[in-house]
Parts: C-alpha cells; structure tokens; sequence
C-alpha cells in the first residue's frame, strides 16, 4: 500500500521541483489539466509589459524590425524544433492548429494527386476531423476521409491512401500511437504522414527527425504554456519544402513580402507555410513558455511523468475500488502520454465536485475524467491529495449535489 510519505519524500528529491516556483499557480490549487491548457509562466507577465508598455506603447511601429516581431514565428519555431527532434528551419509559428493541419493535408494531398484518401483515427480529437472532412468536400473529385482505430490502423494504411493524419497521443486516453509501425507501414506503400503533436510537444519524447516524418502540427497552449488561444507551430521535412504550395496564400509566405508585387510568388522556405500578419502579443508570450520548457531535461520529464501516472493509477485501485471507476489510460507507462483517464456513469458531477475543492482536472464526453501530469509543476503530492479528494466526494455522495448536475458551455 503506498503511503503519503512516500509522495513527500518524491517531492523533497525531485530535480524538477523548482520549476513549479516559475508558474502563477495559487498554494491552495492543484492544477491537473496542463493538458488543456497550461498555467501561465511568471515570466510571461513581465514580458507581456514590455511588448505593451516599451515595444508597442513608444517604439510602435519600429518593433516590426527593433523588436524582431517579423521574425518571430521561425525564431519560436526554431525552439520548438528542439522539442519535437526537428532541425532548424523546419518548423514555424503561425495560426492556429485547425488552419495548419488544413494547410499540410492540403499540400500533402497535392504531392499524392493520383489518390484521394485520407485516414484518420475517427475517435481522436475531433476538429481534425472536421477540417479533414471540409478540406474533402471542398475539393470535390471524390477525396474523402476514412477512419480506423489503433488495433486497425496499419491494415488500413493502403496503396490508395494518399494521407495518413494522426494524433500522436489520444486525447481522452493517453494512449501513444506505435509511431515506428505506422512510419514503416505508410512508406511501403507511398502514403505521406502528418503528426498532430497537441498532447505530445513538451509531454512525451518526439522525434520527427529520426522518424522521417512528413508533416506535424501542434499548439502553444498545452504543454507548452504560451497561454490561451497561443498561437500553433507547424512543421515541414525540408525534403518537402518549396515543392509544392499550401493553399492560404497570404503576403507573409510570399517569397519578398515588402517587394509588395501583385501576384504571389511563394517563399521556398518553411516561411511558405505563413499566411498573413500574425498576433505578434501572443506569440511573445508562447516564446516565453517555450524557453522556460526548453531549460528542462526532457528525459527527466518523461521519468517524472511515467511516476505520476503509475503512481495515480496504484492509488485509483487502492483507495476507489468499488466506486464505478474504470482506468482507461494504458497500464504500460511508455505507452501513455502526460495524462491518465477515468471513465465513471457520473463522470461530469464528480468532476464538478472536485474542481469545486480547488483540484483542477476536465471532463470529456461521453463519461471521461482527464488528469493531465505536467512533470514542471504537478507534485507528487498533489496525486495524494487528488485521490483522496476523490474517495471523500465518492463516499460522502458529494458529486450529487444539484449544482454539480447542469453542464457549463465548456466542459
């Protein structure tokens, strides 16, 4: 049986734990859902004064070139390419996650034009569904998207399919993709891959590099702490890069934008992957995000991570047993993301009644509860007092308060 103890004598020896001291995150919170999105770094704060007050508020327009905010979607990128196992000036900030997969499907399904499918994992996260679908209906010609799920993946990875689009670690389960068989199975019969990163860049080992991967996507709001609505990143192998154009032609992926010519000659760089201007506030504030994760061992992170899971699931099935909760994360932790999932009949109640006592996770329908360990800034302890919040809620009936029964706009 694992012991209170045993957590604090974790956090006492934890050579992440002075991370935590970087975040705005209230002693009294237990914060679970890093995973939807990220506390705000301290840093940020101070850096959203300066671009205010300094690069916005007295040199104004001069901070285009003083302040570098032209530059600043491949400067961010170029960072993150140190994340995700990419080499520099293969990735870019810009848009959003939506916009950047529309984008690389695409440009993906021009480089295949003699195929029409893509495949996609239909239980993943939806909005790569839906802008796999309208992409399909726009173009007409008879592409279409077709789904399988993990166990049928590599079957249905044929020599019709053109894309293969997939979300590296399942949103509701954590489950991670066997990326080196999906890899192997897609170039032996010519098929392109995109990656969505989203609960993956900053969480888990990526190498895109090693991988030989096509394309990926990923945002700056998760695990990477660039705040809400950060801007996304979006990367191109260079083996692929001017060879084909991505559809938003926009002044910013022109290849002289202040040559201000009439029509539009491409950049052949990954900055063909631009659009228009871009929210240089939030992107400077997803730089400071980016830095602050860049300074950590990403092994370390990923030991810590595996911990916490394993951890929380052992004390699940100590201290819940019998109360309708399942573990639908996998048990085998190099197979599972930053997070561990419960499902439970009442699963949106007790979520409610937890966050009511200050400990923060997320629910996701139909019946899932999300706990998202960040390794920066969850402690081992809070993985104690989490379980034990719960028990309490589940033994007392908490959850069947009536004010935890009617569903907010966001869930």
């Amino acid at each position: 049986m694992l012991t209170r103890e045993q957590f604090e004598d974790l956090d006492r020896t934890d050579p992440l734990a002075s991370f935590r001291a970087e975040f705005e995150l209230p002693e009294d919170v237990i914060y679970l859902d890093g995973n939807s999105l990220g506390p705000l770094p301290k840093s940020s704060k101070e850096r959203a004064r300066r671009v205010v007050e300094q690069e916005w508020g007295r040199d104004l327009i001069k901070s285009w070139n003083k302040a570098g905010w032209f530059e600043m979607g491949q400067r961010i990128g170029n960072k993150i390419a140190g994340l995700i196992g990419a080499d520099q000036g293969e990735v870019i900030v810009c848009d959003n996650t939506s916009l950047n997969l529309f984008k690389v499907l695409s440009l993906a399904l021009d480089m295949k034009a003699d195929r029409r499918k893509i495949l996609m994992e239909g239980s993943n996260f939806p909005t790569d569904n839906y802008v796999a679908q309208g992409l399909c209906k726009h173009l007409g010609y008879g592409h279409e998207v077709i789904f399988a799920e993990r166990e049928q993946l590599i079957d249905a990875i044929t020599e019709d399919v053109a894309v293969v689009s997939l979300v590296h670690v399942h949103y509701k389960t954590g489950q991670i993709l066997d990326v080196k068989a999906i890899m192997e199975k897609a170039r032996s019969v010519g098929a392109l891959v995109v990656w969505d990163l989203a609960h993956s860049a900053g969480a888990v080992p990526v190498d895109l590099g090693d991988w030989k991967a096509d394309f990926a996507v990923g945002c700056g709001y998760k695990y990477l702490n660039g705040g809400p609505g950060a801007p996304a990143f979006v990367y191109v192998a260079k083996r692929h890069q001017g060879r084909f154009r991505q559809p938003l032609d926009g002044w910013w992926s022109h290849k002289a934008p202040f040559d201000f010519t009439r029509d539009y000659e491409p950049a052949e760089d990954i900055w063909q992957m631009m659009t228009g201007t871009q929210p240089i506030l939030s992107m400077s504030l997803l730089e400071e995000g980016v830095d602050l994760m860049a300074r950590a061992d990403m092994g370390m992170l990923r030991e810590k991570s595996k911990r916490l899971g394993d951890m929380f699931i052992q004390l699940v099935e100590e201290k819940l047993d019998g109360c309708g909760f399942e573990v639908v994360s996998p048990r085998d932790a190099e197979v599972r993301g930053s997070q561990v999932s419960l499902t439970h009949d009442y699963g949106y109640p007790i979520m409610q009644a937890l966050i009511e006592r200050n400990i923060i996770g997320d629910f996701r329908a139909p019946d899932i509860l999300r706990f998202g360990f960040a390794p920066l800034y969850v402690r081992y302890s809070d993985i104690w007092d989490t379980v034990e919040m719960l028990q309490d809620i589940m033994q007392k009936n908490l959850w069947n308060l009536p004010e935890y029964q009617a569903k907010a706009a966001v869930t």
